[in-house]
């Protein structure tokens, strides 16, 4: 594989015949026309707070930022703390996350009024001018420079940047080119492969807010990884905005390079054989599900026999309209073939109710194909209006009431509880690898997470915080189940 990584780090990506370059910024539409006025920095001791909202790429990309503010002299704490600057991370891919990231900068700008505060993140991203318009913000900071914080803060300091400084992300993206070293208060890492989408589902603004998708170079990866692992890390998560199309902006014609052989490079990494790393899917859709994939899950135990699904709906209609790329039918095809070559596998779920027009028995279609694929955990979430997509066109008559999307979203995840019970149920009398995460609130106990994901609770005295351990269940509590290690 090696003459091929060369390759790949040579190619370019599709629309990019030349290396892109960054507009401007005083040329740029979201570019405010006043400075900010900031407080200085200059010569104290510099501690930064940084909260991250979000998927597990913000999670990864804040630890990118914080590693390199480290570089620069700057101690991180936690958001809690005093500091004399806080960067909040946001989210923007609900109107909630919209208020939570809003309620986040707010909670900073309380916490030390005179320090630098920078909102970053998709939120910043598509709506600068809201998170400008907060009194105490400095700088609001779009995700085409979000990496780039460290060497923008000397700038800030002095006063001689604009408030905002938001691109176009066709033109400039920031893509990691420098490595972490690991996580602060996580047992597992994350590693992110790709940027962006190019799906445009019509209820989503996520592929506006990162822009087109782009592939992290392999080679970069494997050393990310590798680091990580070398570092102690038992757990690494492949994470991405479109996780599944990693790959298919490499342009060269004589190298197919996806993400099947992307993990394939990732297993051959050195390891620890009294602690192999395991690696862990963040999210997929169904639709890159393929035999390569089923064929690599099934014959590899250190890839965790858990999926995270992007389904969003059961019917075949309602996933039209959503601009989704399956069926109903298609996705039950890949699951049970999945199914039939693990069947332990434990699957979560994305799963959206009161989409614009979804009747009643739409909804119940969505309900049925959770019961059909046995989805244990859906991470339910009613349908939000986000200004400027499709779905937020269509008129208001054939909009799902507030009310109805709401009780949909609670009967969905209750119709999920017997599957959940089953399967904890199913798996007492067996063995199982699970990695210590916490202590319980019973300190005598040590919250774990298994290979699977189910939440499992050991005798503290009994597992290493960090290190796999082999366990043997012997009942069920509530919504963990009970184990002893081997």
């Amino acid at each position: 594989m090696a003459s091929i990584e060369i390759k790949l780090d040579q190619i370019g990506r599709r629309g990019e015949s030349q290396p892109a370059i960054a507009t401007p910024y005083a040329e740029r539409s979201h570019d405010a026309a006043v400075v900010s006025s900031t407080p200085s920095i200059a010569g104290k001791t510099k501690a930064v707070g940084i909260t991250t909202l979000g998927c597990k790429v913000n999670t990864y990309e804040s630890e990118l930022i914080a590693e390199t503010l480290k570089t620069s002299d700057w101690q991180v704490v936690a958001n809690t703390e005093k500091a004399d600057l806080y960067l909040i991370n946001t989210c923007t891919v609900t109107r909630e996350a919209d208020r939570q990231a809003r309620q986040e900068v707010r909670k900073a700008i309380k916490r030390n009024p005179d320090a630098l505060v920078v909102v970053t993140g998709c939120y910043a991203q598509m709506d600068p001018q809201a998170c400008a318009e907060i009194p105490g913000v400095d700088l609001v900071l779009g995700n085409d420079r979000k990496l780039d914080v460290h060497s923008l803060l000397p700038a800030l300091d002095r006063g001689e940047l604009p408030k905002v400084m938001v691109g176009d992300l066709d033109q400039h993206v920031s893509l990691p080119e420098q490595l972490v070293t690991g996580f602060e208060a996580h047992t597992r890492a994350f590693v992110q492969i790709q940027q962006g989408c190019d799906q445009g589902c019509t209820f989503c603004i996520i592929h506006v807010a990162r822009g087109p998708s782009r592939s992290l170079a392999p080679s970069l990866i494997k050393r990310q990884v590798q680091r990580l692992v070398l570092n102690g890390y038992p757990e690494v998560v492949i994470c991405g905005v479109d996780l599944g199309s990693y790959g298919d902006d490499f342009v060269a014609s004589d190298v197919k390079f996806d993400l099947v052989d992307l993990l394939q490079e990732l297993l051959s990494l050195e390891y620890d054989p009294d602690n192999p790393f395991r690696i862990r899917l963040s999210s997929i859709d169904p639709h890159h599900i393929t035999e390569r994939l089923i064929e690599l899950w099934a014959r590899e135990p250190r890839i965790c026999a858990h999926m995270h699904l992007s389904l969003q709906s059961g019917n075949d209609l309602i996933l039209k309209r959503m601009k989704r790329r399956y069926s109903g039918s298609q996705v039950r095809e890949r699951i049970h073939a999945l199914r039939a070559a693990m069947p332990e596998l434990v699957i979560s779920a994305d799963v959206m109710v009161g989409f614009p027009t979804e009747t009643e028995a739409q909804y119940q279609d969505t309900e049925q194909m959770l019961s059909d694929i046995q989805v244990a955990f859906p991470h339910t979430f009613s349908y939000s209006e986000r200004s400027g997509t499709p779905a937020a066109r269509i008129p208001a008559i054939k909009q799902v009431p507030v009310v109805e999307r709401k009780d949909r979203n609670a009967r969905l995840r209750k119709a999920a509880q017997p599957i959940q019970s089953e399967l904890r149920a199913s798996r007492v009398g067996s063995s199982a690898w699970v990695l210590p995460e916490k202590l319980a609130k019973d300190a005598s106990l040590m919250v774990c997470r298994a290979e699977d994901y189910l939440a499992v609770l050991v005798p503290a005295n009994q597992v290493q915080h960090g290190k796999w351990v082999k366990v043997h269940y012997h009942g069920v509590e509530n919504d963990y189940l009970l184990a002893n290690s081997l």
